[in-house]
Order: C-alpha cells, then structure tokens, then sequence
C-alpha cells in the first residue's frame, strides 16, 4: 500500500490494553506499525508482555492518508498538536529498537526530559544517545520519546559509558519499577 521507509512515523492513540490489536490491524492494512514491548513478571511466577508505551503504537504513514488508521477499532487519534499530527523522529524510534535488541530488557521509566546526554561509545548499544541515571545503586540509560513525555530505560554497565558521563541523580525511595519519580528526579 505505502512505502513504509519514505514515511514519517507518528504516534497512536489507542484504547487502553488494545495496543496489540491495533498493531496487528495496522501490519493487516499493509502500514508499518511498531509495539516496543517488555517483559514482567508476576508475583505467581507468570509472564506478561506488556507495551512499554501504554496506549500508544507507532506507525509510519502517509499524514493526507490517515483513514486506514482511523478507522481501525481501538484508535482514537494519531498524535499531534492540534491542529495536524506530529511527526516522532526516526531516531527516537531507532533508539527504542537498538534498545530492545541489546540484550538487557528496557522498562518504562518516569520522562525526562534535560539532564546530561551520553553517547554510548561501546557496547552492544554503541552509538545510541540517551541520559544516564543513578537509582538504586544501578545505572541506567534512559531514551525518551519527547511528543508523548514518556522514557524507556534499560540497566548499564558501568564500562559502556563515556568518561565524565554519570549524572549524580540518586533516589532515596523509589517509584515506578525501582525507578525515582519524576517529583524524586526534579527535587535531586
């Protein structure tokens, strides 16, 4: 149907816990859609993929030709800033995937949105840029996607980053999945 590497990718907004479906209608339709997922386990030993964008999948599409994806079940809108969709970078998206095929499992994390950016200069992430941050004793590196305010993370070691690259942020409680809240990273 389109040339899904000529077009922009846009963001999804879907109904909650129909993030899988959608994606699955929109690969139907012939789009290029994506559903960055992790893993969690559950307390009884049970595993559960879960978006790592909660109501959100990624989509590249043609913006004069957006019905195919409106009148999917479960979209309630293609993000934008009012007036007409906003456009995610290539980049944020390629960062998300290179995250994903590295190896450690990325997590959802509070947004971040100034802090000090690495380059990660080896590793299996070598290249990618994001923020890096103190929590519990563990380092992580942190992409954000800046149109929705939401961030991925995923778990560091220390030999992967750039000299002089530690943010001092730490955490005495933690938030969400041993992550400091956004309210514990602006008051550090």
């Amino acid at each position: 149907m389109f040339a899904p590497t000529y077009l922009p990718w846009f963001a999804v907004y879907v109904k909650p816990r129909h993030e899988k479906s959608v994606a699955l209608i929109l690969k139907g339709k012939g789009l290029d859609s994506f559903l960055p997922t992790y893993t969690r386990r559950h307390c009884d030993s049970k595993k559960f993929e879960l978006p790592l964008f909660p109501g959100y999948v990624f989509c590249r599409l043609d913006v004069s030709k957006t019905l195919p994806v409106m009148t999917t079940p479960g979209v309630f809108s293609i993000v934008g800033n009012g007036h007409a969709p906003q456009v995610i970078p290539d980049t944020e998206i390629e960062q998300i995937r290179r995250m994903l095929g590295s190896g450690p499992m990325p997590h959802p994390w509070p947004y971040i949105s100034a802090g000090q950016q690495v380059l990660l200069e080896s590793g299996p992430l070598r290249g990618l840029e994001g923020v890096v941050v103190d929590a519990s004793d563990e380092r992580w590196l942190v992409v954000s996607v800046h149109l929705l305010r939401r961030s991925v993370a995923v778990k560091m070691e220390r030999a992967s980053l750039p000299l002089g690259s530690i943010s001092s942020r730490r955490s005495e409680g933690a938030g969400h999945f041993g992550a400091p809240s956004s309210a514990q990273l602006l008051a550090s």
